[in-house]
């Protein structure tokens, strides 16, 4: 018999109230799993922006082509992805040391030093918290991010300030540049 469509299999993308994006020093263990609490180690950057989070792909493909012109196979030859979000809290410490740099900020909330200069280069685990229609958990571990490139940062009483980030997802081993983990939320009294 043929199965039949399923509306609870659709969903809707929100962020997980209480934290939407945590990251942590580089070799930080990282997560296996949607429901496990993330280890100390990991930091809330805050809220963002209405825009939420865009993951991009970005894929080459060969081509081979017979004596004729014709394409005979085409294949994919390399995979990248990334992740495109504005962080909404700039006075969050956690949030300027991942646009500037840990080695270019320092302080505290509301209080701190932000020297505007080249970030390092070293790679950090990203994990970003959602939540699917039906409270199903869906969380997002990218464990070697590193940061890619700035969007424009503007200053006036039109727009909240955010700082515009797109991080690369680099090889976590293998190939693989993220892990995603869907799982339904523990029911009450299990």
């Amino acid at each position: 018999m043929a199965e039949a469509n399923d509306a609870t299999n659709v969903s809707l993308g929100k962020f997980k109230i209480g934290g939407y994006i945590y990251w942590a020093p580089h070799g930080s263990p990282l997560p296996t799993d949607a429901t496990t609490p993330l280890p100390a180690a990991y930091k809330l950057l805050g809220y963002l922006d209405e825009d939420g989070l865009t993951i991009a792909s970005d894929t080459d493909t060969t081509e081979v082509k017979d004596a004729n012109g014709n394409t005979v196979m085409k294949v994919i030859s390399s995979y990248a992805e990334s992740a495109q979000f504005k962080l909404l809290e700039v006075l969050r410490l956690e949030a300027a040391k991942l646009r500037y740099g840990g080695e270019n900020v320092t302080g505290m909330d509301k209080n701190m030093t932000i020297k505007h200069a080249m970030p390092s280069d070293e790679d950090f685990p990203l994990v970003f918290e959602m939540i699917k229609t039906g409270g199903v958990l869906d969380r997002l571990v990218a464990g070697a991010s590193s940061r890619a490139e700035f969007g424009e940062r503007q200053e006036h009483a039109g727009d909240a300030s955010v700082y515009d980030v797109t991080c690369a997802f680099n090889d976590m081993g293998n190939g693989v540049t993220s892990i995603e983990y869907i799982s339904k939320p523990a029911s009450a009294g299990k």
